[in-house]
């Protein structure tokens, strides 16, 4: 099966600042990825690069198999942050705009969902509320029947009812059209609520990336006597560590039994683990920046 999204060394520079550094990721297809970290990880960068709105300074991107860019368009939905719609607009001149855009646009699935949300088809989007314009715009994106749905962050302004409202519709979107989504947040209820696949962004770089029942599986706290972790099994590598004069608490990942009698183990829930990645120093130099491609 064709990979969902393939980012090779991919970077974005603006200026002296790169906003995504060395990149590298190979999302499955027919996954929910749930794209996590602080603000102005680079997570709106790398989804504009998806969808072909911004190009590469290094690097590649391939989305669905071919390189990313407006020819891919039509198999892609996206909906962007601030979940754009036209205030001036009816719910009805915005169905109609997309059934003339889209080629593969489903007249049925969009006029029976906003009839199912209770919306009036006549109202214009600058009067609707903001959980009724991420409806309108989510509608719009699983409308065209995309084979991979891009939400960069669409319910970060919502109050819970209304973000859990929206969550609830993708994932039946999700259920019955097969689809593929990477669905950006900081909130890591959002992620554990929705999702199956994790991609972890830090300071512009990815920290880690996997299933999420594997990486639960194979992360660890471990509570001892005070010990260096350097002294640890070669196969237990440390995301964490904390110490006071006779205790250290270690945050570990191996795929191996923890042996050592010493430890108290426990298993991470999944907003430790995000945490614990998210915590880590980027610790980057500066010649450890992708060299910038020559345009000719």
């Amino acid at each position: 099966m064709t990979a969902a999204l393939q980012a090779q060394g991919l970077g974005k520079r603006y200026g002296r600042r790169w906003a995504l550094t060395d990149c590298t990721l190979d999302l499955p297809a027919g996954r929910v990825v749930g794209l996590v970290g602080p603000n102005g990880a680079g997570k709106s960068t790398l989804l504009n690069l998806a969808v072909g709105m911004l190009t590469p300074t290094a690097g590649s991107i391939d989305v669905l198999g071919s390189a990313a860019g407006t020819s891919q368009l039509a198999r892609i939905g996206f909906v962007a942050q601030d979940t754009p719609t036209y205030a001036r607009l009816s719910i009805a001149d915005h169905l109609k705009l997309g059934a003339h855009l889209n080629p593969g646009w489903d007249e049925t699935l969009a006029n029976g969902r906003i009839q199912r949300l209770g919306l009036d088809p006549k109202q214009r989007a600058g009067r609707l509320s903001g959980g009724q314009r991420a409806q309108l715009a989510l509608t719009l994106g699983i409308a065209k029947r995309p084979e991979l749905l891009i939400l960069d962050e669409p319910v970060a302004a919502l109050d819970p009812l209304a973000r859990r409202e929206f969550l609830q519709d993708l994932m039946e979107a999700v259920a019955e059209q097969e689809l593929s989504v990477v669905l950006s947040s900081h909130l890591v209820s959002d992620v554990e609520r929705s999702c199956d696949y994790l991609v972890v962004l830090v300071d512009s770089r990815v920290q880690v990336s996997g299933d999420i029942d594997t990486l639960l599986a194979t992360h660890y706290r471990l509570v001892g006597p005070r010990r260096d972790e350097k002294s640890l099994p070669h196969n237990q590598r440390v995301i964490s560590a904390s110490h006071t004069d006779r205790q250290s608490t270690l945050l570990i990942r191996t795929d191996e039994p923890i042996l050592d009698p010493a430890w108290t183990v426990t298993q991470l829930t999944l907003e430790d683990l995000v945490l614990a990645y998210m915590g880590r120093s980027s610790q980057t130099k500066q010649n450890d920046r992708p060299v910038l491609e020559v345009q000719r």
